[in-house]
């Protein structure tokens, strides 16, 4: 395969990504949010930090899982697209039937947490099915070391286009709508531009059925592969996860610190729109310069540039300096992913990458978020303030103090990047 890619892969690759990043950014963000408003609405604000805290590490969880037993499954059966087609169905369908969950707040604010948890981790099921095993997967079929980076700049730029869509247009619409009318209109989204993407799809030519058992892939896992430095994707993997831990201490809270921080959604949603703008605009750009400088290059300075971004933003109080550090931290938590993720792929053993596409995601996915929502979390309860809205409601503000612990946590990515090595393009 040249370098350049294929029309047909570009169209798919953006259509696939776009519909699962919408799904995953609503659940990132506005299922923690849409949480934060039932409790403080039910009088228990105190709860958030640890529903939070339970339902990112247990959904995550079973994200993994999913992604090594259906990865695994359509490696065995050489084949993506059945992942992508019924996945997207029921992925579709899980997002929208979330918010019934505050139905059940005559029961209480735990019962209604616990429900919360339930629907998110079928909704995860699918996502990851689709998103984690399916495209990942595709994507290194039909991709080689010269055009990989190329790949996953598009499937970046569609990752911050659906949070453009999901902060802007969409989170916009909340205040008018409602969260309920809201995460069905996301739903039927996802399940449109994802089935548009698979009927563009066509199965990857050089990939065969395994004359083996799910079971028996699974435990091959566990055998050497020559084609495979496990000690250096080990050390990628680490790499990977450290800065995602750092990520994930102030994600889940951050829509939540900037409504209360400049007493408004709509303020919050804008300085992530412009912020994600701005990304999206070096995205392709920050391919090509991964190409160039070199995956491990890359990764050091992004690194660096992140966590003065994470930094910042706990210093800046104001709309104008959160606006500016916002941009720092999300333009190089874009080149990050770019790096990282074409970094790992390109160690991927060409027999396994459905099955080590739910490997990579015990490493991107469920370790960073078990252990950064929980620092998030323990943070929020002890250093978080109670306030008394106009309207009478009590609500926890999470401190600034996340951001620089998240900050100090991305630094040490730099300890696996020392000793790990990239795979020459040349």
């Amino acid at each position: 395969m040249s370098e350049k890619l294929p029309r047909n892969i570009v169209i798919s690759v953006t259509l696939l990504s776009l519909a699962g990043q919408i799904a995953w950014a609503v659940e990132n963000q506005f299922y923690n949010d849409f949480i934060d408003e039932v409790l403080v609405n039910l009088g228990a604000p105190t709860l958030v930090p640890l529903a939070i805290s339970l339902m990112v590490p247990i959904t995550t969880t079973v994200g993994t899982i999913a992604a090594i037993l259906m990865g695994t499954y359509s490696d065995v059966k050489g084949k993506r697209k059945p992942l992508l087609l019924y996945g997207f169905i029921f992925w579709a369908i899980t997002t929208a039937i979330f918010p019934v969950s505050a139905f059940f707040g005559f029961l209480g604010a735990s019962f209604v947490v616990f429900i919360a948890i339930l629907f998110d981790s079928i909704m995860t099921f699918f996502g990851s099915t689709t998103l984690n095993a399916g495209f990942n997967a595709y994507v290194t079929d039909v991709t080689t070391l010269k055009n990989r980076s190329k790949a996953l700049s598009i499937a970046q730029i569609t990752t911050l286009a659906a949070l453009l869509i999901v902060y802007g247009a969409l989170g916009m619409l909340i205040e008018v709508i409602g969260y309920y009318n809201f995460f069905i209109f996301v739903g039927f989204l996802t399940g449109l531009i994802g089935l548009l993407g698979v009927y563009k799809t066509k199965e990857p030519q050089d990939i065969e059925p395994l004359e083996i058992t799910v079971s028996q892939h699974i435990k091959n896992t566990f055998k050497k592969k020559a084609n495979v430095d496990y000690k250096n994707f080990f050390l990628v993997l680490l790499v990977l996860c450290s800065w995602l831990i750092a990520l994930n201490i102030v994600f889940p809270y951050l829509i939540i610190f900037l409504k209360y921080t400049l007493g408004s959604r709509t303020f919050a949603l804008l300085i992530m729109f412009i912020a994600l703008l701005v990304s999206i605009i070096l995205s392709y750009p920050l391919g090509k310069i991964t190409n160039k400088l070199g995956r491990k290059r890359m990764t050091l300075i992004s690194t660096l540039l992140f966590s003065l971004g994470l930094f910042l933003v706990g210093l800046a109080p104001e709309l104008i300096t959160l606006l500016l550090s916002g941009i720092l931290t999300f333009v190089f938590y874009t080149a990050l992913s770019i790096s990282t993720m074409t970094w790992v792929k390109d160690i991927y053993p060409p027999e396994g990458r459905g099955q080590f596409s739910g490997y990579v995601n015990f490493f991107s996915a469920t370790i960073p978020m078990i252990i950064g929502p929980i620092i998030g979390g323990i943070l929020v309860s002890m250093f978080g303030t109670l306030r008394v809205e106009e309207i009478g409601r009590t609500v926890l503000v999470p401190p600034d103090m996340i951001f620089y612990v998240a900050a100090f946590f991305a630094l040490i990515t730099l300890i696996p990047l020392i000793f790990a090595k990239e795979i020459k393009t040349e």
